[in-house]
């Protein structure tokens, strides 16, 4: 069996544009597990009933931006504590300061040496109402961190005048798509972004066991209410063309942020266990038992086609018939 490991998700953006808002919020998410690895750099606002209730060995890394130490060490060992299997956690969240690097830390993720970690994905929060003057100034290109983004949050919009909210948030979009064309962008407003893209957990109540502490900060800070993604789920009940497989994951469906699923691939020795884990255009296998019958898959996005997307899953995941071509399990294999 695989060893389980635990996405770590980097939070980014400037000074001011909402990313502990937006953190905030994903810890309210009922049921979630998620620890936090936050700089000492400036000040950091995590709302502290929150932090008690929701979030496991929080932990603070000194010495300024995370992307500017002269090591990783700081962030391995706070990763490698977070990602110990004993804690259960469904992620971890690194949020940056504001002059983080967006590519240098992802980098540093990227690159992490917990074995039970692995990228999850770069959340670069832009504040609607402030980027265009001060952070864009129109020039030639836009700011280089939204290469490096996977979901792109354009925060605050309802701070924008009513007559020119499309246009500003156009204006946007079209920008960041000139560095990063593929990338998911979605708009919100107080930070309140759908945790189904990000977390696994997004549960309706409280489990039973769930710290009293928590329940009290949801219902004080009242923030569920959110745009929801989309979710198209199709199940796969036989061994899957690995070739298929991977032409998945090389062109997920557009729209499509997260994809994952457990599937049978089969091979030349028989069907073998596939964990499959797709954040924006981040793609990561491992291997697992998986069950006859019990596979899945998952496909996350906002304003989905959702008949044209479980049709690209449904031919994906059709039976595999005969033996597979030469290569396909080796374009699957890079993945893992």
């Amino acid at each position: 069996m695989g060893k389980r490991q635990v996405p770590v998700i980097a939070l980014t953006g400037y000074l001011g544009a909402g990313k502990t808002t937006v953190l905030n919020h994903l810890l309210q998410t009922p049921g979630a597990r998620i620890g936090v690895v936050v700089n000492d750099f400036g000040t950091i606002n995590i709302d502290a009933a929150l932090v008690r209730g929701q979030v496991d060995e929080p932990a603070s890394i000194a010495g300024g931006c995370l992307c500017c130490m002269p090591d990783a060490g700081g962030l391995d060992d706070a990763l490698g504590r977070l990602t110990n299997p004993r804690l259960r956690l469904d992620a971890v969240l690194v949020e940056a300061s504001g002059v983080a690097e967006p590519a240098a830390l992802a980098g540093i993720i990227r690159t992490c040496d917990a074995a039970t970690a692995r990228p999850g994905g770069l959340i670069d929060v832009v504040d609607a109402a402030a980027y265009l003057g001060t952070v864009d100034d129109d020039g030639p290109m836009p700011p280089v961190r939204f290469a490096a983004a996977s979901l792109v949050v354009i925060n605050e919009v309802d701070r924008l005048p009513p007559g020119t909210r499309a246009s500003t948030i156009a204006r946007i979009t079209a920008r960041v798509r000139e560095r990063n064309p593929g990338v998911c962008i979605v708009e919100t407003d107080r930070g309140r972004l759908d945790p189904a893209l990000v977390l696994d957990v997004a549960d309706t109540a409280d489990p039973a066991d769930e710290l009293p502490l928590a329940g009290w900060a949801r219902h004080v800070h009242e923030t569920v209410h959110h745009e929801h993604a989309d979710a198209v789920t199709v199940p796969v009940r036989a061994p899957v063309d690995a070739g298929r497989l991977a032409d998945l994951l090389d062109d997920p469906p557009e729209g499509v942020y997260r994809l994952k699923g457990r599937v049978l691939v089969r091979t030349a020795n028989g069907p073998r266990g596939r964990v499959l884990d797709l954040v924006g255009r981040q793609a990561h296998v491992t291997t697992d038992r998986v069950a006859d019958g019990a596979g899945a898959l998952v496909a996350i996005g906002m304003h989905l086609d959702t008949l044209a997307v479980r049709t690209r899953l449904e031919q994906a995941v059709s039976p595999a018939t005969g033996l597979p071509a030469t290569g396909t399990i080796r374009r699957l294999s890079r993945y893992r």
